[in-house]
């Protein structure tokens, strides 16, 4: 089973950059997939950014070009390097994880969960 915790969460500028960071206690590459979301009150959760099993990333159309996501060398650590933020930017941010994945794709629905960090962006 897989225990998230986030970190890294601030108020920042408009087009600054900020680096959140979530532990992932027993979590490897090859069994789960895992993912940065973000939520704000009153709208759905917002898929960020997710790695697959094989290591292959995805990301939201809103992030594309500006939000990198990436696994630490000792594989226990997930990072999101958000440049160029903006106010709409401003959210809950958490990562999730499944087990359930087909050919190496996530198709679960991300059961495995932190419980977040906030980043607020003014203008």
């Amino acid at each position: 089973q897989v225990q998230l915790a986030e970190s890294g969460g601030d108020s920042v500028q408009t087009g600054d950059s900020l680096r959140l960071s979530c532990g992932a206690s027993g979590y490897t590459q090859s069994q789960y997939c895992i993912g940065w979301f973000r939520q704000v009150p009153g709208k759905g959760r917002e898929t960020i950014a997710t790695i697959d099993t094989g290591g292959n990333t995805e990301y939201g159309d809103s992030v594309k070009g500006r939000f990198t996501i990436s696994i630490g060398n000792a594989s226990n650590t997930l990072y999101l390097q958000m440049n160029t933020v903006k106010p709409e930017d401003s959210a809950l941010y958490f990562c999730a994880a499944d087990d359930a994945f087909s050919n190496g794709r996530c198709v679960g629905a991300w059961v495995y969960s932190g419980h977040g960090t906030q980043v607020i962006v003014s203008s």
